[in-house]
């Protein structure tokens, strides 16, 4: 019989809280993104390889590539550096699970993401998500033997709410949680257009001599962030948040070093220095948006127009 269509969502994800600090045991607080990456799986009979066609928000290809069904290589593809992590991710799968694509004829893969791929909202960790569910292997394992990193974003992932996100002696933990903030309405998302990478982040995050007592500080700040409900102490937990990592890292805080004239506070979201920050508002949202407009940054998304339900 032939096998139906396999269709996987993964949405997307901005940390909130302990960037940086969830790779040594931090707990935070992760929010998935109502804008993610879906996939479909089907059967493509008799053409022993995979086809595969990605996607952007604009429902233009933007990578396509043909794959050897025996060892994963590109036959044929529009970006050798794409192609070649999808053969390490594939090959991985298959060692994880030597039933994956057993006596398949074909496949064809196609993947449309409804966010810019250069906003990091997580291109990478909805692919490793998707491909993970479809080849039934476990994805923080797939992360881990493939990208690295902490895993929230594969948490946030396949979330349906909010979650409180760790890492215990090397295995996730985490749960669903609600982060509903009064003041919601007071918070604002800001793409400042220069896309992070993640590994190099990490790779700078590891030189730093990270003491037990700082991870307990940003627990407890997450925790307090999370039970938060007025709108000034928000502010001031968020700006403690900021200083505490500008001091550990020896890094210059984005809004010293873009918003200084700024009334509300701006907190960087993940790796620092050019994805999503958050930034809050007492002043009417279209004097904020201005603001942010007349700097040259266009996209100002109110909270509930990227946080997921």
């Amino acid at each position: 019989m032939k096998n139906k269509k396999q269709y996987i969502h993964a949405n997307g994800k901005l940390l909130l809280s302990s960037e940086y600090f969830v790779l040594d045991g931090a707990l935070a607080l992760a929010l998935p993104t109502l804008k993610g990456q879906t996939f479909t799986f089907d059967n493509n009979s008799n053409s022993n390889v995979i086809l595969w066609k990605s996607f952007d928000e604009k429902k233009e290809l933007w990578f396509e590539g043909i794959f050897s069904l025996k060892n994963f290589k590109a036959i044929e593809t529009s970006d050798i550096s794409i192609s070649n992590r999808l053969t390490q991710i594939l090959t991985t799968c298959y060692e994880l699970n030597n039933s994956f694509l057993k006596n398949k004829k074909g496949i064809a893969v196609e993947s449309h993401l409804t966010f810019p791929k250069n906003w990091g909202l997580g291109t990478s960790s909805t692919l490793i998500y998707s491909i993970a569910t479809w080849a039934k292997v476990d994805a923080f394992l797939l992360l881990e033997k493939t990208f690295g990193g902490s895993g929230y974003d594969i948490a946030c992932a396949g979330a349906d709410n909010n979650i409180l996100y760790s890492k215990k002696n090397g295995v996730a933990d985490w749960a669903n949680c609600s982060f509903k903030p009064t003041f919601k309405n007071q918070l604002f998302f800001i793409f400042l257009g220069q896309k992070q990478n993640s590994r190099e982040g990490i790779s700078y995050y590891r030189e730093m001599e990270i003491k037990d007592s700082l991870i307990l500080q940003f627990s407890s700040l997450t925790k307090k962030i999370l039970l938060c409900k007025d709108f000034s102490k928000f502010e001031k937990l968020i700006d403690q948040h900021e200083d505490l990592v500008s001091s550990a890292l020896h890094l210059q805080k984005v809004k010293d070093l873009h918003f200084k004239d700024y009334w509300g506070s701006v907190k960087s979201l993940g790796a620092w220095g050019g994805d999503f920050v958050l930034v809050t508002s007492n002043r009417p949202e279209e004097e904020t948006r201005n603001y942010f407009n007349e700097k040259g940054l266009e996209v100002f998304l109110r909270y509930d127009e990227i946080i997921k339900k």
